[in-house]
């Protein structure tokens, strides 16, 4: 264990020092959960860069840290809550591949099927207590239609359609209000407090990037493939804002990109880098964050992740 520790810190100070050689001022590492899509695993690593909590979860890319300090996330078919002693205190299991997952305020938990299109919500006895239908009955989405969604404050839902190229706004009863069309495959959303719309792309057609776009569709702020020196954007997947006005990026390494690029980076709304995590010995692909507190709490709202 020690030797793997000091792997952990090593690669972090190499991390650091090539931040520093690209003109970036580097702060402290931070503690915070993530997953690993490849690995099929869910991580929470310490501020020293240790394991501290990890759990089988299948093709996860969704991950929250709920405010009694249990972690909710999908895993392959299904969805988990699981406390810090590793008992499962909710589940909901489908047919479908599943990737977004979000507790919403009422208790009930909101989620995202791909291949069938529904987007549910299930009460702690998991029980669907809601559902709507995006697609045609019988009909099979396909394991790209749709990656992250969120349920939104006015009732509304926000869906990434992934292999669509687009990110869809649907009412609460499924009818489509608005459609932004997207290159690079949009894997997370996140609808800002000022009503501008944040979104994370993937690799299609070969333009990653993270994407702001107001009410109009018109692009009020953007991060693209190679505008951060010594960062590669390959695969943006994971977002998280912070009370700072911050932004944490997950950049999944799948693709053969593994050890090609950093796995997070933090950044301010001028693009200056001040964190990077690349220990490559515990993390193949990481594909969704979120920073924590010394307790392992969430740090802000979590509509914002």
């Amino acid at each position: 264990m020690k030797k793997l520790f000091a792997g952990t810190m090593l690669l972090f100070l190499i991390a650091t020092v090539v931040a520093l050689q690209a003109g970036y001022t580097v702060k402290v590492h931070p503690a915070f959960v993530c997953t690993d899509y490849i690995q099929g695993k869910v991580f929470a690593l310490s501020a020293e860069g240790k394991v501290e909590w990890e759990y089988p979860a299948e093709n996860c890319n969704d991950l929250w840290v709920l405010s009694n300090g249990n972690l909710l996330f999908n895993a392959g078919h299904g969805v988990k809550e699981v406390t810090r002693k590793k008992e499962v205190v909710f589940s909901y299991k489908s047919k479908s591949e599943i990737y977004a997952c979000q507790r919403l305020n009422n208790g009930n938990t909101f989620i995202g099927e791909c291949n069938s299109g529904r987007l549910i919500e299930v009460n702690p006895a998991g029980k669907i207590v809601k559902s709507i239908q995006l697609l045609s009955d019988g009909v099979d989405g396909g394991h790209s239609y749709m990656r992250n969604a969120r349920k939104l404050e006015n009732g509304n839902y926000l869906v990434a359609h992934y292999g669509l190229d687009k990110v869809c706004e649907y009412n609460n009863v499924g009818k489509l209000v608005r459609e932004i069309k997207v290159k690079g495959g949009p894997h997370s959303v996140i609808r800002l407090p000022n009503g501008n719309t944040l979104i994370a792309c993937s690799d299609h057609n070969g333009d990653p990037q993270v994407i702001e776009l107001d009410k109009n569709d018109k692009t009020v702020w953007q991060l693209t493939k190679n505008e951060l020196p010594g960062i590669e954007l390959k695969f943006m997947t994971g977002m998280q804002c912070l009370p700072n006005g911050n932004l944490v990026l997950t950049n999944w390494l799948g693709h053969n990109n593994f050890g090609k690029a950093p796995h997070a980076f933090e950044i301010t709304q001028d693009k200056k880098v001040v964190w990077v995590y690349n220990d490559n010995t515990l993390l193949k692909t990481m594909s969704s964050i979120q920073l924590v507190d010394s307790h392992g709490l969430p740090l802000t709202d979590n509509k914002l992740h």
